[in-house]
């Protein structure tokens, strides 16, 4: 197969720096671009995003933490496929571009399948990779600030190995992504197949599952049903809250940007504690709810912010939507299906 792959792209400036008009969009019309978890909240996202472009989509998924009602919109766009399959097994495809995002992402879905957690994260990016290197496509990993572990250096940069607890209940997760990376980085050294590697840090938004443990989803979920608020450990303990669009753009800035494989990370600079974020949802949302405390889980991170200088630069990227503002949006959804 020849690759459709257009080389020399120029990064997209986009809604975060629209005084440019020239962007790799315009190139993409001309590619099949492959996105694994695309049924998921932040995958479906990205397909939105990716079939506005007018590239042709194939979204892939099990439905194990997936859902068909976030890409139900997408199903009658004729730039747009679903293909149910589990990544673990190889897959046969002609694609110029991939993003892998397949993983449960929340402690709910990981330590629910610890073993299947670990073989999606090494055995589905080997798959991934294979498929890559045949076709030579570009593919883009989606790694996540979970490598650094409980963080001894604040914020992160990419640059610092991780201080991570490689038996403990969260490893699956962990290990299985860190072996990811080292995946893409075998697979660009030995086989010169091109890889990205993006360092997720807390997302939020629409589409968030009303069950999947995540500090946004639960808080939301129990302020809406005037449910205690759960805060694990004293509510201290810092995060950095990204929107989904905003993780978005990161995503395909990073895809679109030649002669850089990074890891990059790709969130919100700005910390909060999980007690503001508390507050916050409170008072948004009106809700009567009282807040409860409880032990705060083993490995549990007391800190976590990204030092993004490095996306300044290279992707020239940074996240433009304040926490109040994308809280109002995820709790309208949650409105919906609470």
């Amino acid at each position: 197969m020849v690759s459709r792959l257009i080389k020399g792209w120029q990064i997209a400036l986009g809604p975060h720096q629209a005084d440019s008009n020239i962007g790799w969009e315009d190139t993409m019309k001309e590619l099949r671009v492959l996105v694994t978890g695309g049924s998921g909240f932040l995958g479906s996202h990205l397909c939105d995003r990716l079939v506005e472009t007018g590239a042709e989509v194939l979204c892939l998924d099990n439905f194990f933490t997936g859902s068909k009602r976030n890409i139900r919109d997408l199903l009658d766009r004729k730039n747009f496929e679903v293909i149910r399959h589990d990544l673990v097994e190889p897959i046969l495809l002609e694609v110029d571009q991939i993003y892998n995002l397949a993983s449960p992402a929340s402690p709910v879905h990981y330590q629910y399948n610890p073993v299947k957690t670990v073989k999606t994260n090494v055995m589905g990016t080997i798959n991934m990779l294979g498929l890559a290197k045949r076709v030579k496509a570009r593919i883009l990993q989606a790694s996540t600030s979970e490598v650094y572990g409980d963080p001894q250096q604040h914020p992160q940069k990419e640059t610092y190995w991780g201080h991570v607890n490689p038996i403990g209940l969260r490893s699956c997760y962990d290990e299985g992504k860190r072996v990811a990376e080292t995946l893409m980085m075998d697979y660009y050294r030995q086989n010169q197949v091109d890889v990205k590697i993006v360092r997720i840090f807390n997302t939020y938004g629409p589409r968030m599952a009303v069950s999947d443990g995540r500090v946004v989803s639960n808080f939301i979920v129990q302020a809406l049903r005037n449910d205690p608020i759960t805060i694990y450990g004293d509510g201290s303990q810092t995060r950095s809250f990204c929107y989904v669009s905003d993780m978005v753009e990161g995503l395909v800035r990073m895809m679109n940007c030649d002669n850089f494989t990074g890891p990059v990370n790709v969130g919100n600079p700005r910390e909060f504690s999980i007690a503001r974020l508390a507050g916050l949802v409170l008072e948004i949302t009106q809700s009567k709810s009282e807040i409860v405390y409880r032990p705060l889980p083993e490995d549990d991170p007391i800190q976590r912010c990204p030092d993004i200088t490095l996306a300044k630069e290279r992707l020239r990227w940074e996240p433009v939507v304040p926490l109040r503002e994308g809280l109002e949006r995820t709790i309208e959804y949650f409105k919906q299906v609470v």
